[in-house]
């Protein structure tokens, strides 16, 4: 039961006045807030309503919550309000721990211009004597509040549609008319990543509704729910992998939304690497291979950085958004997540992650990511995220591999680690042996301990070695050696005469001792043992037999 509400609004906005059912109402504006005083209590679980009437000019935190400007000499309005500013233009509940279960916008604008927003649009009507138009938009799925928008500009609208599973969804753009041809040429991009994302993560989240983009004047991209905010025109920027990061976000961030700042690598982490994955499907293993490497060569620009931040750091707006850490760090702890776990037990974790009753069109935090890949994979998983996102910095491997016998090779793995908070990177590590001819052989190595040895059995004479040749974990300045052989053909025990009939002789090089050399018969049965350099032979069978040498 309740005796008020607050709701988060920017002091730059004035309350004109409060109604409940008709009814004008108390009302106190503290400090970025308005308190709603009912007359009488309002019963828990009862349905009822409240109007608040407001005026002034938004604030415009973050990255630009509420914009007036122009293009092309054209008046444009459009909101972004990620992380704070929902707040800055409507009376909201601003945090992250309690969505909307649903909107209707109603947008006023001249005749001219046309307006977008979340959901399907219900109406367009004429007022004013037709000088105005109201479109009316509706929203029937958990919403967070910084995920609500609208834009209003003499757009250019077009319709298409891709088939997901049984249903055919609508895809609206919303583009200003300049900008035309871009948009529609970005057209196939988008359908192209609706069905891959499908096929990996489910249905598309707001499958009852549509996915649409809408143009505004900022240099990137928002993920509005069913309407992701897009730029386009210079040299390409509405770009594809523009489009697979904020597509992607529908599925993890506005389905599944961080449950606190701190942990917003569950939504841009895996939108990078949603967009990573269109490249790896779409266009192949070397661009995938390039683009892993550019998000590590990015991580490894410093040497420090956790992925999950501090209170004081969430306040920050760049650095919650920092594209070294929340992006592309994370997008690439996600790769190693799935090189670990494989591809059946992350994309099932995945799935079972968005599916999971107490998430879905909710809020998650790390520690239920983590417990749905553990759930999947049946690992533990507290080292690699202790490791990973909650500590700082990367390893840096000396890998120096050393062919011991024909057929086989020693691979030393030694760590050092760019940030004191991590002792040691416990990781598979990706090793490959090159040969003449272009052979090649790739092994993943469980390294537990720093020093730790491998011994790794290889079809060819290695010529060569390479550490992580996919790019498939994170490191900075690592090397990998070929040492020169302990085990040389021409070096090795010899035997003479063969076939022997009295006496047997064992040549061992210069610098190695005869310890042993024991004969069997075809039989496997051993029938003698020797030390010496010189073996007599009287009493032995004809026949074939075998000698260890030691």
């Amino acid at each position: 039961n309740a005796a008020s509400i607050t709701l988060d609004l920017t002091s730059f906005l004035q309350v004109d006045s409060v109604k409940q059912r008709n009814i004008h109402i108390p009302f106190s504006q503290p400090a970025d807030a308005v308190q709603i005083n009912f007359p009488s209590p309002v019963n828990s679980g009862t349905i009822d309503s409240v109007s608040i009437y407001y005026q002034g000019a938004p604030a415009n935190t973050g990255f630009g919550s509420f914009i007036q400007t122009t293009h092309n000499a054209i008046p444009v309005i459009w909101t972004l309000s990620e992380p704070y500013g929902a707040r800055d233009w409507w009376p909201c509940k601003n945090g992250l721990d309690d969505k909307a279960d649903s909107i209707d916008v109603y947008i006023t604008s001249p005749v001219a211009y046309k307006a977008a927003s979340n959901g399907l649009l219900q109406s367009e009507t004429p007022v004013d004597g037709g000088t105005k138009i109201k479109a009316h938009w509706k929203h029937r799925y958990p919403i967070a509040s910084y995920l609500v928008c609208f834009a209003v500009t003499n757009f250019s609208v077009f319709n298409n549609s891709v088939q997901v599973g049984t249903t055919n969804l609508p895809m609206v753009t919303y583009c200003y008319p300049e900008n035309l041809t871009d948009f529609q040429n970005g057209t196939q991009n988008v359908l192209d990543a609706l069905q891959l994302f499908s096929n990996y993560f489910g249905e598309y989240p707001f499958i009852k509704e549509k996915y649409g983009h809408t143009q505004f004047g900022w240099g990137g991209g928002m993920e509005h729910t069913t309407v992701s905010f897009m730029t386009a025109g210079n040299n390409g920027a509405y770009s594809r992998s523009l489009i697979a990061h904020e597509m992607g976000h529908q599925w993890f961030g506005d389905k599944v939304t961080c449950g606190s700042w701190k942990d917003i690598w569950l939504n841009e982490g895996f939108a990078t690497y949603l967009a990573s994955m269109t490249i790896e499907f779409l266009d192949g293993d070397a661009a995938f291979i390039n683009n892993k490497n550019s998000m590590i060569t990015s991580i490894t620009s410093s040497t420090s950085g956790a992925i999950y931040m501090t209170d004081d750091e969430a306040l920050n707006v760049n650095r919650i958004f920092s594209s070294r850490l929340s992006y592309n760090k994370g997008a690439m702890v996600l790769n190693m997540l799935r090189f670990k776990l494989g591809d059946t037990n992350f994309f099932q974790g995945l799935r079972n992650y968005l599916s999971d009753p107490a998430l879905a069109y909710g809020y998650a935090l790390t520690p239920n990511l983590k417990a749905h890949l553990e759930a999947a994979s049946g690992l533990s998983l507290t080292e690699f995220f202790n490791d990973w996102v909650y500590n700082q910095g990367y390893p840096i491997y000396n890998v120096n591999a050393q062919t011991v016998a024909p057929g086989q090779v020693r691979i030393t793995l030694n760590q050092t680690q760019s940030d004191p908070s991590v002792s040691f990177f416990e990781l598979p590590v990706p090793v490959r042996l090159t040969g003449a001819g272009g052979l090649q052989q790739d092994y993943v190595l469980d390294n537990t301990t720093n020093g730790q040895q491998f011994l790794v059995n290889v079809p060819f004479t290695p010529t060569g070695v390479e550490f992580n040749p996919k790019k498939d974990i994170i490191s900075k300045n690592s090397t990998a050696t070929l040492a020169a052989n302990a085990f040389e053909f021409e070096a090795t025990a010899t035997i003479y005469p063969n076939p022997a009939t009295d006496e047997l002789n064992i040549v061992v090089p210069q610098n190695q001792l005869l310890e042993s050399v024991s004969l069997y018969n075809a039989l496997g049965q051993k029938i003698g043992t020797y030390t010496s350099e010189k073996m007599t032979l009287t009493g032995l069978s004809a026949g074939m037999y075998s000698a260890e040498i030691i």
